[in-house]
């Protein structure tokens, strides 16, 4: 099938499996239930979670949240949704093509169009690695006063963390994922409990409002929340970890494997939803309320609630969950900086060899950065980091719909004509939502 595939759409034929270590080792039942059939496809669908919930997503929720209370929600919703019809064409093409993102790239386009595509993308997770260093540092330092440098240090240590994790197998990598989302999300649950927003007012902030075109300064803060929530690594991780699933070679089995990579992928997102809703929803009801409406350092927030709270668990909890949002963020960063340079450059390295430079790649800029920037810089470090992501997302973005929507590479699994025009759609839109962000940024 795959054979047949090569010599149909794409100019050669698939070089080494992505994540060659780990690919195909999970194995997904031929028998039994629905249920335990699907079961085997939970968890890419989280580590995919995690870059929509990342240190650069707080910044804006938290600014988004004081300055205009509960209404950006439907923003949340909507670049949600956006996310969920990207992710479903990344487990389409590695289920159809056997390919992640960056391989197909390197199969279908000439060489210097894929190296230039490359060098995007590696933009791109060194840009990704700074939010995540940035934010797990800033969380060391609200909970044990660890200075920013030598946070940005511990954080590097996280390849090791994934190293062993892996030898143990890529379900240990999920389960550490999972549980520290789990943490999180107590985390939020608590501080919001605490909090008491007004839910009428919450509900009613999910519905459209022509204000948020009409308000500059509320349009400026959605398209940041739009432009900064489809990160473009995700695309290259998903299309890449979808593949440990050992799910057979047949049209009918590959149905069946989209089918459940679809469904983990999209209820992932919606808790990452949650996640980011709950941010918004904290910043408006303790901040917004209080008249506090320029808060949009992390640190400022730490500090602010738990006077405003009134207890003073609330600041270490909101910091225990910035920890633990940084290194799940720093773990599937790495693991997607693995996938886009073998799958670009197909190197054939040893697994840990590989993991390393990839690693390397992204940290030792990003590390550079911080620390030049320093304690008070990382609110602007932060934006930063988000327009250069925007910048690059359209690069990512073109190419999986093109892939999705060719029949010729995909076979059978081509995207159906309705998906195609509605992921064309969203990737217009990003692509002018993020000229527009660069206008503004440029513009100051």
């Amino acid at each position: 099938m795959d054979q047949h595939v090569d010599k149909l759409g794409w100019n050669q034929a698939r070089g080494e499996a992505s994540l060659s270590d780990v690919h195909r080792t999970i194995a997904v039942r031929q028998s039994g239930s629905a249920w335990r059939r699907g079961a085997a496809f939970v968890g890419p669908g989280y580590l995919v979670a995690v870059g929509y919930m990342d240190p650069g997503n707080w910044a804006t929720s938290l600014a988004g949240g004081s300055k205009f209370g509960y209404t950006l929600l439907v923003v949340a919703l909507v670049s949600n949704m956006m996310a969920i019809v990207l992710q479903s064409l990344c487990a389409r093409l590695a289920v159809a093509s056997g390919r992640d993102l960056a391989q197909a790239c390197r199969d279908a386009f000439p060489k210097p169009v894929a190296y230039a595509l490359w060098v995007l993308a590696e933009i791109a997770i060194i840009a990704t690695d700074i939010a995540e260093i940035v934010g797990t540092a800033i969380g060391l330092n609200l909970i044990f006063g660890i200075p920013l440098e030598l946070g940005v240090t511990i954080t590097a240590l996280d390849v090791f963390l994934i190293l062993y994790l892996q030898k143990l197998g890529f379900r240990w990598v999920e389960a550490l994922i999972i549980t520290l989302l789990g943490v999180i999300a107590v985390c939020f649950a608590v501080q919001i409990a605490l909090a008491d927003p007004n839910w009428s007012e919450v509900i009613r902030g999910f519905a459209p409002t022509t204000e948020i075109l009409t308000n500059p300064e509320m349009l400026y803060l959605a398209l940041g929340i739009l432009g900064a929530t489809v990160m473009p690594h995700n695309l290259y991780l998903h299309s890449g970890i979808v593949q440990t699933r050992s799910y057979g070679e047949s049209l009918q089995e590959k149905r069946e494997a989209l089918k459940f990579a679809t469904i983990d992928s999209t209820v992932a997102l919606m808790f990452a939803l949650l996640i980011n809703a709950s941010i918004l929803i904290l910043a408006a009801a303790t901040f917004n309320v209080t008249g506090q409406t320029e808060v949009a350092e992390l640190g400022e927030a730490h500090s602010l609630l738990a006077p405003l709270l009134g207890l003073a668990i609330a600041p270490t909890l909101f910091g225990i969950a910035l920890v633990c949002c940084g290194i799940n963020s720093t773990v599937t960063a790495t693991l997607a900086g693995q996938i886009v340079m073998e799958g670009f450059l197909n190197i054939k390295l040893a697994p840990w060899m590989r993991r390393l430079i990839t690693r390397a790649v992204a940290i030792v800029p990003a590390a550079i950065v911080t620390i030049w920037y320093g304690e008070s810089g990382t609110g602007q470090l932060l934006i930063l980091t988000q327009v250069v992501l925007s910048l690059q997302l359209s690069f990512a973005v073109f190419p999986l719909v093109m892939f999705t929507a060719d029949k010729a590479k995909m076979g059978a699994l081509v995207a159906p004509r309705w998906l195609i025009v509605l992921a064309a759609s969203v990737a217009v839109v990003i692509a002018a939502l993020n000229a527009k962000l660069l206008i503004d940024f440029l513009a100051g």
